[in-house]
């Protein structure tokens, strides 16, 4: 097998992450994943991960192509940048600088740096991430340019030859549930619904049609969304 043919993901649990595990798995034959436990208060997103690796594995064959998964503590390293709506039970708000309070300064950073140190013992190429500067809350750590600067400085700072891959980019969150539906069809639809987590809050009480979440916190904004733009544009069958 060549180290072209293999692929680190960034995969927390959410809907973006899960699309872009299931754009590695069509694509490369070996895959493995990387989760970050930084203090977050949707902590709850990390449990959904194993059973979405395990329902992936049964779409398209995959399951051979799916190699282990780490998970790598940054609690300690993430506190001490300061509080943010992410990691304590504050109120998502606008902070001064125009950014939402739910950004947390580095995080992103630190992942990619966490993942290419996988990546460079597992020998393993592409490095895959869900970031998106179409619909997204303004992060500065999520924009093509910040990506395309970190692939530099990750292959000269460990003299690899890393590609940082970005399949989301220049979509939008109904452009995001058209490509999981083109990957792995109502089955793969069916997984981000019913498996997958991306509220802020950590609130899976709440079933909508696009899946758990409080519905009000940003994130499930996006979501719901993107389900009903992408719901509205499909041409009737039969």
């Amino acid at each position: 097998m060549s180290q072209d043919d293999t692929a680190l993901v960034l995969f927390s649990g959410g809907q973006d992450s899960t699309t872009c595990l299931a754009w590695a798995l069509d694509r490369f034959a070996t895959v493995e994943t990387v989760g970050f436990d930084y203090g977050q208060r949707h902590a709850v997103e990390l449990t959904c991960r194993a059973p979405i690796r395990e329902a992936l594995g049964r779409i398209n064959g995959w399951g051979p192509r799916l190699g282990p998964d780490h998970m790598i503590d940054l609690k300690g390293a993430l506190a001490g940048v300061g509080t943010t709506a992410m990691t304590e039970a504050v109120a998502i708000a606008m902070t001064a600088q125009g950014l939402p309070n739910t950004f947390v300064p580095g995080r992103n950073l630190m992942f990619f740096v966490a993942a290419a140190g996988i990546a460079a013992r597992r020998g393993l190429k592409h490095i895959v991430g869900g970031m998106c500067e179409t619909d997204y809350s303004g992060y500065p750590d999520c924009r093509d340019d910040t990506l395309k600067a970190m692939q530099v400085t990750l292959n000269l700072g460990m003299q690899q030859r890393f590609v940082i891959e970005t399949p989301l980019m220049w979509l939008d969150k109904a452009a995001t549930w058209v490509l999981a539906e083109q990957l792995g069809g109502g089955s793969l639809v069916g997984v981000v619904r019913e498996l997958t987590h991306s509220c802020y809050l950590g609130d899976r009480t709440h079933q909508h049609d696009w899946g758990y979440g409080c519905g009000t916190c940003p994130a499930c904004e996006l979501r719901a969304g993107g389900w009903d733009r992408w719901k509205r544009s499909e041409k009737p069958r039969g």
